[in-house]
């Protein structure tokens, strides 16, 4: 099982589609996005990759304060963040430390998604990592550490993830 979490509206619900379209025979063509709704509770995503197969359970991000309930069944954690959103940097870094020091997740992956790079506000890597303190943050942390750009709307990146889901998760 893999953890999807991240702050309401960094486009958690948009990337599961975007990714069971991607693991899905029309990977060809992945059309327009489709309209999402704030994730009330969790969505489940069995995603097929190079015959593999993964389990993403993507939790609100209104839900943060029970995240921890899931935490035991995860060898994974996908922790999106909107990259063109500077005001929701602070609180973002706060959870991914919570997440991070969680003793049920010391042994997981993680992958860090700085979200929303189409935009024309988007922070670019290098700010976002300095804003995060990512190089502190992964010197100090016990998991192994991925950090990728992505967005969720027009699809950029969206194969780098499918790489690491399959590395990470796949059974």
């Amino acid at each position: 099982m893999c953890l999807l979490l991240g702050a309401p509206g960094v486009g958690k619900t948009l990337l599961m589609k975007r990714l069971l379209k991607l693991s899905s025979k029309d990977a060809a063509d992945m059309g327009d996005a489709l309209p999402t709704q704030p994730t009330v509770g969790t969505n489940l995503t069995d995603l097929t990759i190079q015959k593999a197969h993964v389990t993403v359970r993507e939790v609100g991000g209104s839900m943060g304060p029970i995240w921890p309930s899931y935490y035991r069944d995860c060898k994974s954690v996908i922790f999106m963040v909107d990259a063109a959103n500077p005001n929701q940097v602070s609180a973002s870094c706060i959870q991914l430390l919570a997440v991070l020091s969680a003793e049920p997740l010391v042994s997981a992956s993680v992958l860090i998604l700085f979200n929303k790079i189409d935009l024309p506000c988007y922070m670019s890597l290098v700010e976002i990592k300095s804003l995060f303190r990512m190089d502190d943050i992964i010197s100090c942390a016990k998991q192994q550490i991925s950090v990728l750009q992505t967005s969720s709307l027009d699809g950029t990146g969206l194969q780098d993830v499918m790489h690491w889901l399959h590395s990470n998760c796949a059974q």
